[in-house]
């Protein structure tokens, strides 16, 4: 799947941004037409039908916030890990409303416009915040605590390493999308895999590395979903996201 090489659709999230795609009218391959063929800064009416808005940015500014503050809590930034008393509503109420639900329907609105990488990215990502959301609110966690902190140390260790594996073979695929899309899994891979072994080993200065990786993360993620709103609403390149797919 390409995006249209219209300046005024170079969406960070679409695979082969930047690259040249399908006219307006026609039908891709595998139900692959671009929502970046839309007309206009917010999505409308184009000459097939109506074509929603590029939900990419959405998803990325959901993903970045939660992550963000999460990180921040892991990193020790906020003075206290994220499961502490102070921190864990704020966590788990960004989660639950930005980090699930907003990403969630960036996932849905993803597979309406036939951008397949998008969809099982924001899907899945907002299915975890959901599942994180979950773990702290309805007491999962002060369960595994009760059973001691090397049970709930690889219980969630294992937890993140399986978020891991599934962000490294989204990283693969995201080669065919955008350099800025490439480097959010690439950090976020690394992330999961960081937290992952840090809590399973119970090491907690590995634990603050990756949540200094997280912020990256966020970082990087946020420069994507700037991109596609900037570069959408100017018309014209603003933020450059580097395509790395070329037909």
């Amino acid at each position: 799947m390409s995006a249209a090489d219209r300046p005024d659709r170079p969406g960070a999230f679409r695979e082969g941004a930047g690259s040249r795609g399908h006219d307006e009218d026609d039908v891709a391959p595998r139900g692959a037409r671009d929502v970046a063929n839309t007309p206009g800064a917010g999505g409308g009416h184009a000459a097939g039908g109506w074509t929603p808005a590029d939900p990419g940015p959405l998803g990325l500014a959901a993903f970045a916030t939660t992550t963000f503050m999460l990180s921040c809590a892991n990193a020790g930034v906020l003075g206290q890990g994220a499961m502490m008393p102070n921190t864990l509503p704020v966590v788990l109420s960004l989660a639950f409303a930005f980090g699930g639900l907003a990403q969630l329907l960036a996932g849905m609105w993803e597979f309406r416009t036939g951008n397949t990488f998008g969809a099982v990215a924001f899907t899945s990502f907002g299915a975890f915040w959901l599942s994180f959301f979950a773990l702290g609110q309805f007491g999962y966690l002060k369960e595994l605590t009760m059973q001691g902190k090397t049970v709930e140390g690889h219980a969630i260790g294992l937890y993140l390493i399986a978020w891991g594996i599934f962000t490294a073979y989204m990283f693969i695929a995201s080669l065919r999308t955008t350099g800025a899309i490439a480097l959010v899994f690439l950090l976020l891979a690394a992330t999961f895999f960081v937290l992952g072994f840090g809590n399973y080993g119970g090491n907690m200065d590995m634990v603050k590395i990756g949540g200094y990786l997280g912020i990256a993360t966020a970082i990087a993620a946020w420069y994507g979903s700037f991109a596609g709103v900037a570069n959408s609403t100017f018309g014209r390149i603003v933020a450059p996201v580097i395509a790395l797919k070329r037909d």
